[in-house]
């Protein structure tokens, strides 16, 4: 997007590491020190190289999105078969691990099957992170809801440390790589926002996005602000 959203950085960084902090129990992470530069302070973080694992690596508890999609095409998501009869934005019987490859800059992520995963990582590592995936989402999901937010889905990315252990890298259950709703209208404290405005403005995916409006830049920062409020109970 050419459009700024003021403070995003620093709000996705912040609430990355509450996350880090509440789930180190379930795996370790890459951060290793917040003591950075004045000049990128609260924005940048000290961490662990990481050799990525090259799936992102999505938890759904309920449908949304990509996976609404296909449901309504084959009643799967990512090969998964669901029950019939399920809408837009129902919870799903148990959450659900659907993997993504990771695509180039600019380019949209592709939903896979376990099976793929399993041939990109080995099928040992895809067994581990599925579980991680899994357990961390039900922790979060459940701790968000004592906050009077819905975890609706989220994604997370693992790598290898020097060491030779599995951690938690990049971001964690923010507003851009989560889908947060309030729990009675599914009012979105995320990038939803800006993906509806994309939808409805007439844009050609193929061509670059537009500038957003001054009223959707601040609409979707009072939202990234909400999530991040609610969520640590801390004003931002």
């Amino acid at each position: 997007m050419p459009t700024p959203i003021p403070n995003k950085g620093k709000l996705l960084t912040q609430l990355s590491l509450f996350w880090f902090d509440q789930l180190k129990d379930v795996v370790p992470n890459h951060i290793i020190s917040t003591d950075v530069p004045t000049e990128v302070a609260g924005r940048a973080v000290i961490v662990k190289p990481l050799i990525m694992f090259p799936v992102e690596c999505v938890a759904r508890g309920y449908l949304a999105g990509s996976g609404w999609v296909e449901y309504q095409n084959s009643q799967t998501v990512c090969g998964i078969k669901l029950p019939a009869g399920l809408t837009e934005g129902s919870k799903l019987p148990q959450p659900i691990f659907t993997p993504a490859t990771k695509a180039e800059d600019g380019e949209h992520d592709e939903n896979i099957t376990y099976e793929k995963c399993e041939e990109l990582i080995g099928e040992q590592a895809a067994e581990i992170l599925k579980k991680l995936t899994l357990a961390l989402y039900s922790k979060a999901h459940d701790f968000a809801a004592t906050k009077g937010i819905i975890l609706a889905d989220t994604k997370f990315e693992f790598g290898i440390d020097p060491s030779g252990m599995i951690c938690l890298g990049d971001e964690a259950l923010t507003p851009d790589s989560s889908r947060f709703w309030e729990p009675d209208t599914h009012y979105s404290y995320d990038k939803q926002f800006v993906r509806d405005w994309l939808l409805n403005s007439g844009w050609d995916r193929n061509s670059n996005p537009p500038p957003l409006p001054d009223d959707v830049v601040a609409k979707t920062q009072e939202r990234y602000t909400s999530a991040f409020e609610l969520i640590t109970g801390r004003k931002f």
